[in-house]
């Protein structure tokens, strides 16, 4: 009665000091349960938010660069706009001081019956041009000739020291007057070509003049090939011209020709304006309209880019269209580069340190998922183990109880007990190596079997299915096969060289297995001691039935003992803890 005592004091301390460690891995777990793990919307796409950070970043950037091109283009459109205004100012600057000298003849010639060389040439030096005809071919005077009198105008003229002088081409019979080119200054082998040429037989020439005599002021001619290139294909150019009236006899107003400047389009254009002050760019005039057939004069770049600003100026009652373009540049200008360096670097670095941080809080929430586990396990653990504790020393002072009583001596009642609990620690070995998960029964008869089982005369052969058992199974099987064993060596098959004991095992439903125990060629039982019932029969048929809630079959038979034990098999998924913290 002592040692029932003292083992029920014993059994309650265990379980005082389990309860207590319980309390406190249930504090730990409440204080998990309260904090949210569930996870944050950035730890659920853990890739997605750093590249969605890089995008919008890059975006950012983007439209940053996109702004500061936008910004560059309106400037570079307001340069390009005050150089289209500095180039219509200087055109139109040009052909308003060539149109001033040409109003000053008109008003000197007016005055004169006849305009002949001296006085032509009087009036050019009195203009002091010094060779500078504003951006002109010179100065030249155009008679207004009937066509009746073109013999005597030509043989007045090579009279006058142009030997070779005549009006060109010959007037139509229906053409009443021509308008041939007398004098034109200065006086070079280029200008010559264009004198006696009858401006009034082209187009384009004769709708100038008589746009001059209508207005009466200087007017400027449409895109033309001056006669001084001296073939159609030259440089395009064009003429001002302006009307000279006289008075006949009868008062009657009457004109007299015209006092005109041709203009090659190149040299008029590079008088015209200043290339210093407007900068690399690219310049194209058009007669009236924007198109191949009418360009007068170009300023050409190497590339170009297509980015322009237009303008039109009235050049003496002639309507010009001016175009400016930009010269050709990079596909994003310095700031843009840099910028767009700058934006990807951010945006990098902003990956980088977003990828690290989603990766942290991904670790971290590991981390407490996983300490929330182990708490759940240790808790669990911590109440199975007091289950099992309780009991195992329930067993271990029933297994007393008994012992004492079939006892005859203190020795053998210590050796009776000591195999027993030998029994029971081993059984424990194997469970604790399982973490006191599921274990096979292969190992649990192994590890009572293992003296028998080995060597050259093993006495115990063992087959059967991986069948595993729970923890109080596995320590209930493990005391019945200790008590069969013991019994075996001590009065069985195991006492005798020839002896062999058999164990098999089958699963014999989803959730049970039986294991048979069979000894031949041991002593043959008497009578008397197959209805004599041991400390081994009562503990197997009480102890282990009541543990393992199956009726245990134990025959003692002439040839041997012959037990059938069976054990439930449990789902794997009661020890899924144990199982998910081993693997």
């Amino acid at each position: 009665m002592a040692s029932c005592h003292s083992g029920t004091w014993y059994i309650g301390c265990a379980g005082l000091v389990l309860s207590r460690q319980e309390g406190q891995f249930g504090v730990v777990e409440k204080l998990l349960s309260q904090k949210n793990l569930s996870p944050r919307w950035y730890e659920r796409f853990p890739r997605a938010v750093p590249v969605g950070i890089f995008g919008l970043t890059m975006a950012v950037t983007v439209l940053s660069v996109f702004a500061i091109e936008r910004a560059e283009t309106q400037r570079e459109i307001a340069q390009l706009t005050q150089t289209a205004q500095a180039v219509g100012s200087g055109v139109e600057r040009r052909a308003n001081a060539n149109a001033a000298y040409l109003r000053s003849g008109a008003a000197l010639f007016a005055t004169q019956q006849m305009v002949e060389a001296p006085l032509f040439r009087t009036f050019i030096h009195q203009l002091q041009l010094d060779g500078n005809y504003v951006g002109s071919d010179g100065i030249g005077w155009a008679m207004r000739v009937s066509r009746d009198d073109v013999p005597v105008v030509e043989s007045v003229m090579r009279r006058g020291g142009n030997p070779d002088f005549r009006i060109q081409p010959a007037p139509a019979a229906d053409q009443p007057f021509v308008v041939p080119i007398m004098y034109l200054e200065p006086d070079s082998a280029r200008n010559r070509r264009a004198v006696g040429y009858d401006m009034y037989s082209e187009r384009v020439r004769r709708a100038a003049m008589d746009a001059a005599m209508r207005e009466n002021r200087p007017v400027a001619s449409g895109r033309v090939i001056l006669r001084q290139e001296g073939n159609r294909d030259g440089p395009p150019g064009f003429l001002i011209y302006m009307p000279v009236y006289g008075m006949d006899r009868g008062e009657a107003r009457s004109l007299r020709g015209f006092v005109y400047s041709p203009f090659n389009g190149q040299q008029f254009l590079q008088s015209a304006i200043n290339t210093d002050r407007i900068g690399p760019v690219g310049i194209r005039i058009y007669d009236e309209v924007e198109k191949p057939g009418n360009l007068l004069a170009e300023l050409k770049l190497e590339e170009r880019s297509g980015r322009t600003v237009r303008r039109t100026v009235d050049l003496a009652g002639r309507r010009w269209l001016i175009e400016v373009e930009a010269p050709a540049s990079n596909l994003l200008s310095v700031m843009s580069v840099m910028t767009l360096l700058f934006g990807l670097l951010v945006a990098t670095l902003l990956l980088v340190l977003a990828r690290l941080l989603t990766q942290q809080a991904v670790e971290d929430r590991i981390a407490l998922a996983w300490f929330e586990q182990q708490s759940s396990i240790r808790n669990s653990l911590t109440r199975e183990l007091n289950h099992r504790v309780k009991n195992t020393l329930a067993n271990v002072l029933s297994i007393i109880a008994l012992t004492r009583r079939r006892a005859t001596s203190l020795d053998d009642f210590a050796t009776s007990l000591e195999g027993r609990i030998r029994a029971l620690s081993a059984t424990h070995d194997l469970l604790t190596q399982s973490e006191w998960g599921t274990t096979p029964v292969r190992l649990v008869l192994e590890a009572e079997l293992a003296p028998y089982a080995q060597g050259a005369e093993a006495h115990v052969t063992m087959s059967g299915p991986d069948v595993e058992l729970a923890p109080n199974d596995a320590l209930s099987l493990g005391l019945a096969i200790h008590e069969l064993a013991t019994n075996a060596a001590k009065y069985g098959a195991l006492s005798t060289p020839e002896g062999r004991v058999q164990v098999g095992w089958e699963l014999v439903g989803e959730d049970r297995a039986r294991i048979d125990w069979r000894e031949r060629g041991g002593p043959e039982l008497d009578p008397a001691a197959r209805r004599k019932r041991g400390f081994g029969t009562d503990l197997i048929e009480k102890i282990v039935a009541h543990e393992l809630r199956n009726p245990v079959e134990l025959l003692f038979e002439r040839e041997g003992v012959r037990c059938s034990l069976v054990i439930p098999v449990r789902r794997r998924g009661d020890f899924a803890i144990r199982e998910a913290k081993r693997t």
